[in-house]
């Protein structure tokens, strides 16, 4: 009878292992609960999503919207005096803070790709983005039309032509950003020699274009047409109006919280559906355009 009781202990203890073992650690509403704070992640190079104005303070349309999800959280939570923690956060090490757990949300101006999606989570779309491509005004006007595929035909003798314009050139973009991936296959694709520039930040790539060390910056449009209004020099520079791809922005946040997310995109479609995300977006962009306001239409779920 001891020794059966021994095997029933032995056998319950083993079973019971496991379960002690897969207990999922706490979401992120129980830790902003606990802690009383809600940490959201900016990257400071990312104007006019994301940037650090003048005070020192974090700006910009993403973080207007993270203020909005703050706001919907503390309501969740039932924290009136939630405090908000904005955490500066390098452009290649910004997924890893949300895996971490360094930051709640993400807010800034990245793109949606199903290979980031195997890092971390992201909310519904925010912006309809894309790359585009900054140039110094005075670029030759040949590869201003080229990049922009003026008098663009599928015939092999165009093609050729164009690739004869884009050897020898210098182009850069921003390190871990989706336009370095983008660059490099069009770049295979045409079989061109080009020298490939790395620049850890939109500045340093909008200081290499009007240094005459690169050709062109390849990035979000978005922040190359505000670098190019409202920087010093600006009258140097130039955005073509091509949209080489179109890519959804979006917060990014942690993985297998779908408690979390809810509240995020629930705040944010009420946002676009109440329409007060237009004063927000115009702040930042201008009015927005038919297409844009469609875009937020299809992005925002009902309740």
């Amino acid at each position: 009878m001891k020794s059966l009781a021994l095997t029933i202990c032995a056998i319950a203890c083993v079973v019971a292992m496991p379960v002690a073992s897969v207990q999922s650690p706490s979401g992120a509403l129980d830790r902003i609960r606990d802690a009383g704070r809600i940490r959201l992640g900016y990257r400071g190079d990312a104007r006019p999503f994301s940037y650090r104005d003048a005070s020192g303070n974090a700006a910009g349309y993403s973080i207007a919207l993270c203020q909005r999800i703050a706001d919907a959280v503390q309501a969740e939570v039932r924290q009136p005096s939630l405090s908000i923690e904005w955490v500066p956060v390098a452009a290649d090490g910004r997924f890893r803070a949300v895996q971490q757990g360094a930051v709640d949300v993400l807010c800034g101006a990245d793109t949606m790709t199903l290979d980031r999606r195997r890092q971390v989570a992201f909310s519904i779309p925010i912006f309809p983005g894309g790359i585009g491509a900054l140039l110094r005004a005075d670029a030759p006007v040949r590869l201003q039309d080229v990049l922009n595929r003026r008098g663009a035909t599928f015939h092999p003798t165009w093609r050729a032509a164009a690739a004869s314009v884009l050897q020898a050139r210098a182009f850069a973009t921003v390190a871990g950003s989706t336009a370095q991936t983008w660059l490099t296959s069009r770049v295979e694709d045409l079989q061109v020699v080009t020298e490939a520039i790395t620049v850890a930040t939109y500045e340093a790539g909008v200081d290499a274009v009007r240094a005459r060390r690169a050709d062109a910056l390849f990035g979000e449009r978005a922040i190359l047409l505000d670098a190019a209004r409202n920087r010093a020099g600006a009258r140097d520079l130039v955005v073509l109006d091509r949209r080489f791809t179109h890519e959804p922005l979006a917060l990014a946040l942690g993985a297998n919280d779908d408690a979390f997310r809810l509240v995020v995109d629930r705040a944010l479609s009420r946002l676009y559906v109440s329409g007060e995300l237009r004063g927000v977006y115009t702040t930042w962009f201008g009015e927005p355009d038919e297409s844009t306001v469609t875009f937020f239409r299809w992005a925002a779920l009902p309740d």
